[in-house]
């Protein structure tokens, strides 16, 4: 970097903690003053620096080109009748969206829906009316957290301090960093998170551990919610869960009279059910009287646009993002994503895209998804123009200023901006105008600013929009999928004996990577006592699809699942496309794989 002045911006990862940055005498620090940065940033910062390898050239069909020809290409192959948008998801910084008006103005396609949260926050908004944000300071009043099916080690180290001290207990189907430090660890089967919450609610309201005046001014309807939950065997289902009578108790005495906050990852919502979860998670924190109080709450990834006027949001023709038919489309606009890894059944997004006549790749590094295009234009980093950031995990609104230059990348507005014009339309207003239009919007707070949507205490008034409601509990429950519950093992003998089982698949986030960039693995972790070796290379296979990969044994799994990392090569060729019964989002975990040993 050449830039020796003190500036203060914010780091654009994808990420919940979206924290503060200080750059000074050529070195990137964390900002000491950030509510979440806590002293210091995660490896993955610096992987934006320039000597990351990175797209540098502007190509058209192969050939290297100019950056203005590469634009007066797109700009003919947009020049279509059918053409679509489909851009990676995440709060990078609200100007990745400044290309809907682009599309808005030719008529084009974009897309609904999530490849992350869109299930749970389904439920969220079926129960409470709105997703607000939990703030951190009530995670820090706490005295109890139920860290969820969240790997807060890895998605949101910066919340490990506020841990300290506090009482944890953990529900998850693998054995986390955390689990292994928690007071209580539930290692629970995948999928049933919804029935655990089922049963906690069910003998909180036996055990008179629910907070009655709570619920009688809030949620009045927890009688007929009672009734509810008894439609649920008791033993089958605590064998399923893989828990008991005595476990469950102690989880609900922990809570007791506990100002208690609920950690929720995304883990419990990739299924086709997950709005349910979160729906019966959040009625379990009702019940016991853990919402809209001091030190109390669920926070799941809230919504960062929450109380915002959004100069960027358009109508128009869309399709969901998850399982969008790119062969339906002349030219497809591919923008800070990598849907040939990210999306799933891999096989047919390459089928799809095989069928486009036109793939214009804009972004950063190369993937699979540019190995594809007919265009590729070289995006800017957030280190390389002026954005604003904000966060689906709390309230601070923070800017994004430029601290080095970038001779070959350009950046949404400018290429917005261009192809506007390009296309005879009306250019954008200038940039400062779409920056000041998000900050002015918020209350500044010493040098950040706080969103509109802020609430000290979120529901203390009551629930939805006007926060004058009532939280509205689940009250049916229907599931396609319980054929596929049942563990089933097969075994052939043979001089090299093959073992194929069918295994639940969970796929978190991994560590050193994000989505599908930096450093990407080749593994599936297995029970050691499945019988395969480290290191061996075997085929993980599904309906709709197959890989190979390499072993690595691992005491944190249980017997009936298989852990693949959502950045690892070729794990989408696995998953299912199908859409979450409500929120238009991708259902990763929805399906069981077989794993086979390979012959010599």
């Amino acid at each position: 970097m050449q830039n020796e002045n003190k500036i203060e911006t914010s780091c654009g990862l994808d990420c919940p903690d979206a924290c503060g940055i200080v750059v000074e005498d050529n070195s990137i620090k964390a900002d000491p003053n950030h509510p979440t940065s806590t002293g210091s940033l995660c490896s993955l910062v610096n992987k934006y620096l320039p000597d990351e390898p990175r797209i540098t050239s502007p190509k058209v069909n192969g050939k290297e080109v100019t950056l203005a020809e590469a634009l007066e290409a797109t700009k003919e192959a947009l020049d279509t009748p059918r053409k679509l948008l489909w851009r990676g998801s995440g709060n990078f910084g609200v100007m990745q969206e400044i290309s809907n008006l682009l599309f808005d103005k030719i008529d084009g396609t974009t897309t609904k829906g999530t490849l992350c949260d869109g299930s749970g926050d389904a439920g969220i908004l079926e129960g409470r009316g709105v997703n607000r944000i939990l703030p951190i300071e009530q995670i820090k009043k706490a005295e109890v957290v139920v860290v969820w099916g969240k790997n807060i080690t890895i998605t949101s180290a910066h919340l490990m301090p506020h841990l300290k001290d506090k009482k944890i207990i953990v529900i998850d189907p693998v054995k986390t960093a955390i689990a292994k430090k928690a007071d209580i660890y539930l290692q629970i089967a995948p999928r049933s998170d919804f029935f655990v919450a089922i049963m906690l609610s069910r003998f909180a309201l036996m055990g008179n551990f629910e907070d009655k005046e709570y619920i009688e001014e809030h949620a009045s309807e927890y009688e007929d919610f009672y009734d509810f939950t008894q439609e649920f065997r008791i033993r089958p289902i605590l064998d399923y869960i893989n828990t008991d009578l005595q476990e469950m108790g102690s989880i609900l005495e922990m809570i007791d009279g506990k100002k208690t906050v609920f950690l929720v990852g995304n883990g419990v919502q990739k299924y086709s059910i997950g709005h349910l979860t979160l729906q019966a998670i959040d009625s379990l924190a009702v019940m016991l009287g853990k919402m809209g109080k001091e030190g109390c709450g669920v926070g799941f990834l809230g919504n960062s646009k929450l109380g915002f006027n959004n100069p960027f949001e358009i109508k128009g023709k869309k399709v969901q993002k998850a399982n969008a038919n790119f062969g339906d489309f002349d030219s497809v606009l591919i923008q800070g994503g990598n849907p040939v890894a990210s999306m799933p059944n891999s096989s047919r997004v390459i089928e799809e895209l095989q069928k486009t006549k036109t793939i214009i790749y804009f972004g950063l590094y190369e993937n699979e998804t540019s190995a594809m295009a007919n265009i590729i234009i070289p995006a800017k980093n957030f280190f390389e123009k002026e954005d604003v950031r904000l966060s689906y995990a709390h309230h601070s609104i923070s800017p994004m200023r430029k601290i080095q230059e970038c001779d070959y990348g350009i950046s949404e507005y400018d290429f917005t901006n261009i192809l506007l014009q390009k296309l005879d339309f009306e250019p954008l207003k200038e940039e400062q105008y779409y920056l000041d239009f998000w900050f002015n919007q918020c209350t500044k707070v010493d040098r950040y600013y706080r969103s509109p949507a802020y609430q000290e205490i979120p529901y203390q008034e009551g629930f939805g929009e006007e926060s004058d409601e009532e939280f509205i509990f689940p009250d049916e429950f229907g599931d396609d999928f319980i054929k596929t519950k049942q563990f089933t093992r097969a075994r052939r003998k043979s001089k090299k004996e093959v073992i194929i089982s069918d295994y639940w698949l969970i796929t978190p986030k991994a560590n050193k990577a994000l989505n599908t960039q930096f450093k990407r693995d080749n593994q599936v972790a297995v029970h050691p006592s499945l019988g395969f070796e480290d290191e061996e290379r075997v085929k993980v296979y599904s309906k709709w699809g197959e890989h190979y990969f390499f072993v690595k044994n691992s005491e944190a799994l249980r017997k009936d699942s298989v852990l693949i990392t959502a950045n690892t090569i070729g794990v989408n060729f696995l998953t299912p496309n199908i859409i979450s019964d409500e929120g238009d989002s991708a259902c990763y975990q929805e399906v069981k794989v077989k794993v086979e040993k390979i012959d010599a």
